[in-house]
Parts: C-alpha cells; sequence; structure tokens
C-alpha cells in the first residue's frame, strides 16, 4: 500500500500513453474525439451534493485531474491541484468539440439533467472502460453523502486508497513485445451519407433491449452480443449501398476491443485497439447468415493475445522511433491533422464499441435505473455505435450527423424482428 500511495504522490505530470497521444493532434474547432457515459438514477440529482462527491473522488483518479501542455516533441498532462471542473446542466447536443482552455482546463466534463449524471472525456485521458469507473465510483460516493452504505466492488473504486502505479502506466509500454511484423491495411470504404446537420450538433438514439432474449438470439446464430449487433450494422450498410447502385466498395465495420481482457492490466488510461472487419461485395451476393459468419470468423481470428501484441507493438514503433522522438511538435501535430483530414473516417463505414457488462456492488444496485454509453459525432459516419450492458438491459445508442435516420431506423427493427424486446429514447424533434 505504501508504494501504491508514493507512486500515485510522485506523479505530478504524465505523458500520454500511446494511444492518447494522436488525439491532440487531430483537434480542432469543429471536432474533437470524444465519449460520454451516463448513469440515470432513481431520483433527481442534487447539483451541490454532486459538485462535493467531484471533489472527494477526483483524488482517487489522478490521471484525470489534469490539464493538456504544449512539450517541444509531444503533448503531456500536468496536474491540476485545488480545482475542480464544474458540474453543469446537460446540454442537448452532447460530446461538442474540446477547447483546452475552456472548463477549468480539464480534459473530462460532468453534466446533470434530472435523474442522470453524465461525463464525457477526451479520448487523450483515457477509454469507455477508464471513463466507466470513473462515473460509477462519482456516483456511489455521491450516494453515500445521502447515506447509502454502498462498498467498493467491481467498478466502484475505494476512494479512500490511493491510485496504484500499475493503474497509472501506459500498458502499451509493458505489454507491447512482439517481434512479428505486420502489414496495415487502409482501403478506402464506402460511407452512407445524407443531409449534414449544424455543426456541434447530434442526433441520438439509444435503444435499451432486453440483453438476455438477444444473448439467446446471438445463441441460435452460434455468436455473441458484438458479433451479431456488428453483423446487423454490417448487413445493413452492404445492402444500402448496393440499392443505390453504384460502384461497390468495401464495407467496414470497425469494433474497439479491450486489452484489459487479454492482458493483466489494471491501467485506468486508454487499453485499447480496435479491429476492422470488411466485406466486399465485389466477391458476390452475401445472405445475412454468411454475414454473421463473416463477422464472428473474422472477429475471432483476431481476437488472441499474439495478435494483439502485435498490433500493439506496431503502434509503439512509430512513436519510438528515432524521426518521430526527434521531430519537435509543431510539426508532428502538423503531420497528424494532415493525415486526419486526408484519410479521416474514409477507412471505416461504422463504428460499433461494446464496454460489457457493467459490475458494481449489489449495494447500489437499487438506485440506479439504467447507464448509457455513447460515441461523438462522426465526420463522414452516420452510424457511430455504443453499448454497454446494466444488468439485463443491453443500451445501444446511435450518435448520427445525418438528418436521415434509416440506419439506426433499420437496426432496431432488425432487432425487434428477432422477437427482442427494444424500447427507444432520442433527442430527436
Amino acid at each position: 500500500m505504501q508504494g501504491a500511495k508514493s507512486a500515485a504522490q510522485t506523479h505530478q505530470w504524465f505523458k500520454l500513453d500511446n494511444a492518447g497521444k494522436i488525439f491532440p493532434g487531430q483537434n480542432n474547432s469543429k471536432w474533437s474525439n470524444i465519449f460520454r457515459v451516463s448513469v440515470s438514477l432513481e431520483s433527481d440529482v442534487e447539483k451541490k451534493t454532486l459538485e462535493t462527491a467531484l471533489k472527494d473522488t477526483l483524488k482517487r483518479f489522478p490521471c484525470y485531474a489534469v490539464r493538456i501542455r504544449r512539450g517541444l516533441f509531444w503533448y503531456y498532462l500536468e496536474n491540476l491541484e485545488g480545482v475542480y471542473p464544474p458540474v453543469m446542466d446537460d446540454i442537448k447536443n452532447p460530446c461538442h468539440r474540446v477547447n483546452f482552455k475552456e472548463n477549468n482546463r480539464f480534459l473530462f466534463r460532468v453534466y446533470v439533467y434530472k435523474n442522470r449524471i453524465s461525463v464525457e472525456f477526451f479520448h487523450a485521458l483515457t477509454d469507455a472502460y477508464g471513463a466507466t469507473t470513473f462515473l460509477l465510483t462519482l456516483t456511489a460516493q455521491y450516494l453515500r453523502l445521502f447515506g447509502a452504505d454502498i462498498p467498493p466492488k467491481g467498478m466502484v473504486f475505494d476512494i479512500n486508497e490511493k491510485a496504484s502505479k500499475s493503474e497509472l502506466e501506459d500498458s502499451f509500454l509493458r505489454f507491447a513485445n512482439s517481434k512479428a511484423k505486420i502489414k496495415r491495411s487502409s482501403d478506402f470504404v464506402y460511407h452512407a451519407k445524407g443531409e449534414r446537420i449544424g455543426r456541434h450538433k447530434i442526433n441520438i438514439t439509444t435503444g435499451y433491449i432486453d440483453c438476455a432474449a438477444f444473448r439467446k438470439k446471438a445463441k441460435e446464430y452460434g455468436v455473441t452480443v458484438t458479433e451479431l449487433s456488428a453483423a446487423i450494422l454490417l448487413d445493413i450498410h452492404y445492402r444500402k449501398q448496393l440499392a443505390e447502385n453504384r460502384k461497390q466498395k468495401i464495407v467496414s465495420i470497425q469494433i474497439p476491443v479491450n486489452l484489459r481482457n487479454h492482458f493483466p492490466s489494471e491501467t485506468l488510461r486508454n487499453f485499447s485497439l480496435c479491429y476492422n472487419i470488411k466485406l466486399d461485395p465485389n466477391m458476390g451476393d452475401y445472405t445475412f447468415d454468411e454475414i454473421v459468419k463473416h463477422v464472428a470468423q473474422s472477429l475471432r481470428l483476431q481476437n488472441n493475445s499474439k495478435e494483439l501484441n502485435a498490433m500493439m507493438t506496431k503502434n509503439l514503433a512509430l512513436e519510438k522511433s528515432i524521426f518521430m522522438r526527434i521531430m519537435p511538435l509543431f510539426i508532428k501535430k502538423t503531420a497528424i491533422y494532415t493525415s486526419f483530414v486526408l484519410t479521416g473516417e474514409k477507412t471505416v463505414s461504422a463504428l460499433f464499441s461494446n464496454v460489457g457488462i457493467v459490475t458494481v456492488p449489489d449495494e447500489i444496485k437499487p438506485f440506479i435505473k439504467n447507464v448509457m454509453l455513447m460515441t461523438g459525432p462522426g465526420i463522414l459516419n452516420g452510424a457511430r455505435l455504443a453499448a454497454i450492458t446494466y444488468e439485463n438491459t443491453l443500451a445501444i445508442s446511435f450518435a448520427n450527423i445525418y438528418k436521415e435516420n434509416d440506419i439506426e431506423r433499420e437496426f432496431f427493427t432488425r432487432i425487434v424482428k428477432l422477437g427482442v424486446h427494444v424500447k427507444i429514447e432520442s433527442n430527436r424533434e
């Protein structure tokens, strides 16, 4: 415990982890890589009490109590002391761009609307696992201030403990050691486009799904919930492109994977990679059953520690190269931004991120109605999905930059036709 204490106390600044290094270079006045996690309680939230709970909780997560600074060669994170992010009234269009000088310079935001607490994290700080852990720990502390007896367990951390060295580490550096040489594939793919809504606006549609019933249907296909969901999404894009009677491009679904499921990491920072599942319509006609098998086989081929280690090592090699290490930050930022403008989401048709099952102590369950995860808006993609499961409810949320809602409507209709109940909520007018 003493070692854990000293590890937390000695961190006055942090290097960005390997995944986080790219996001500041992509950031601009129109778009940021940001995502949101929300928890809805059984009663309305008192903002003042939440502010107190936030102060109590933040000290447990020193890697989030930071601002971003420019170094000579890289951005880095510097601790903020004696100041906290404001607890704000929620907004209709969440996940808008990040300005490093706003929000008391914090890289995450806290919102309240009636019975809902939401946090939005700039991806340079952490991934969905870290953000969800922070939100649930914050929620538990908020409820304790009203007398609830909630022990730390699962994704509810003990706020009286100090962050350990392993929680603050860059796990990419620790585990990436593959000798394999892999090639990157970056085909430009199909995008389902429409009429864009205004800047900093986003259409959100969330389906709350009976998880047990959906899992049962997935098992009938011999696949997981993630594989079936991704297959439905891929099939919708495949058939949408066919109906457009155009030159057929590859359709690609990007699926992030939590590396903590494959490597013994406790980090609260980024530790995830993305698979790209591709389907080439020029290979011939596909039935839905064939697409389900294709998605499952593609995922299972990649979803092992050896493949993932090779991907990690490939990413880390660029950061470690002498050329990148001596390149001044202003040149790196220009290169990253230019690359992002030229390619961006052009290699991905849609995104499906599934953080999995939320684990919490039984004592907190009577207070929580549901948990929701959503990505920020895309640049080209109208279909950016995020999923999270709490108890028997799987919440799948679409973030859409277009007025058209045919993809999300078709997605949830397909699930209903499987005999699975879906409750829909949306911010669309």
